[in-house]
């Protein structure tokens, strides 16, 4: 058996030898404690990490996703539609003076450019034939009338030998048809003279009306005939001594215009017929007058469509009282035509051509599209007219990517809205 003593100091001993190793294993599960707690922040944090990243990407992926967009607005056009149509500057009153009877002229008192008055001579042309046709008129008119005194004399000379049978029924009755017919060749023969002496009148040729003699087509000794053919051989035109032929025809002997009013015929489209009416203000330019506009007014229409071209004849007056504008000359009519529902005016941008028409892209207030078929007007290059499918103020995409869809949402760029105040000038 062992001491009591020796036992109690083992004891000892190894109560001794116990207690670090209790110590060390203490020390060693704290320390993995530790690096398990530092495992699993690690973890978790390699985690989050990975969780917001793949987020943002997320985020970003559907950012860019959805397109960024500048957007315009629809804004109405004036009131006022502008149509520029061609034309030519024509005399209110224009009028050829033709000869009216045959002879030759001996005197002309007007020249191109001159000033005339209704009723103010401008030439006389000599008819000595006519005139030995007057004489030899008026010696059948005095022979008609002693002609019907006769038998007139002889009528009444046989009525009254009616009841005395001195002569027979038959020649009272010859009396008085070879009176009644007398009577008549007196008419006859005076009618003859009348028309002679109107045509002896015509030797003096006058002007129509107040006006400017803008040819003188004829001289002095140049034979001349009645009718709508003023002269023989090819038409030409004087410009004061100098003679300029313009090719064979009917000649007039003068030419008078007045340029107090002239008009302009013009040519209206269909599709701007309905406000093409008589009151409608005109701006006209014309070459001679760089940057200057005349007024004037459409006084009327001829109601009516050419069936050839579809269009509208309109006269425009323009006063003309200092006589700047001359007739011939070329003209640019800009009509003023009020519009009842004026169109809308959007960029070209705007546009998207694809397989369904022309469209334009117009946004809700959830910023999504949706495409809208359009039918277009004048175009000015930049700004085009929307006829319909549009009303004014809706939101539309400007240059919107083709392969934008239905009901997509887009994002607005900052400061892209337009205020569209320029469209409203046009």
């Amino acid at each position: 058996m062992s001491h009591p003593e020796t036992q109690s100091a083992h004891a000892t001993n190894t109560a001794v030898s116990l207690q670090p190793t209790r110590q060390a294993t203490r020390r060693g599960l704290t320390l993995l404690v530790v690096l398990l707690v530092l495992a699993a922040i690690v973890a978790i944090v390699g985690i989050l990490s990975r969780v917001h990243a793949h987020s943002a990407l997320r985020d970003h992926t559907n950012s860019m996703a959805v397109p960024n967009v500048a957007v315009d607005t629809a804004q109405p056009g004036q009131p006022v539609r502008e149509v520029v149509l061609p034309g030519t500057i024509q005399a209110f009153k224009d009028a050829p003076i033709y000869a009216r009877t045959d002879g030759y002229v001996t005197t002309w008192s007007h020249d191109i450019g001159s000033h005339v008055h209704k009723g103010e001579l401008l030439a006389v042309i000599a008819t000595p034939e006519l005139d030995k046709q007057v004489d030899q008129a008026r010696s059948q008119v005095v022979t008609a009338e002693a002609t019907a005194h006769l038998t007139q004399v002889t009528a009444k000379r046989y009525q009254g030998l009616t009841d005395t049978d001195a002569v027979s029924k038959e020649s009272i009755d010859t009396a008085a048809d070879n009176k009644s017919a007398q009577d008549a060749a007196v008419i006859s023969a005076k009618e003859n003279l009348n028309h002679l002496l109107e045509l002896q009148s015509f030797e003096r040729v006058y002007a129509p009306f107040d006006g400017t003699v803008t040819v003188r087509n004829t001289d002095i000794g140049q034979l001349v005939a009645a009718g709508s053919n003023g002269g023989t051989g090819s038409a030409t035109s004087y410009s004061g001594n100098a003679m300029m032929g313009t090719g064979s025809g009917p000649r007039e002997l003068f030419h008078v215009s007045y340029l107090g009013v002239v008009r302009i015929f013009v040519n209206v489209p269909e599709i701007d017929v309905p406000m093409a009416r008589p009151g409608v203000k005109t701006d006209i330019d014309v070459a001679q007058y760089p940057g200057r506009v005349f007024h004037g007014t459409i006084v009327r229409t001829a109601n009516a469509e050419d069936l050839t071209t579809r269009t509208l004849m309109a006269e425009v007056d323009i006063d003309n009282r200092k006589g700047e504008l001359l007739s011939g000359a070329y003209a640019q009519v800009h009509l003023k035509l009020p519009m009842a529902h004026p169109a809308l005016i959007i960029p070209v941008s705007c546009l998207l051509f694809r397989a369904q028409g022309l469209q334009v892209v117009t946004l809700d207030q959830q910023q999504r599209a949706h495409m809208q078929n359009i039918t277009v007007g004048r175009d000015w290059g930049t700004k085009i007219e929307v006829l319909t499918g549009l009303t004014a103020g809706e939101r539309i995409l400007d240059s919107p990517p083709d392969f934008i869809m239905e009901n997509e949402k887009v994002h607005v760029e900052d400061g892209s809205q337009a205020d569209g105040s320029e469209g409203g000038n046009l």
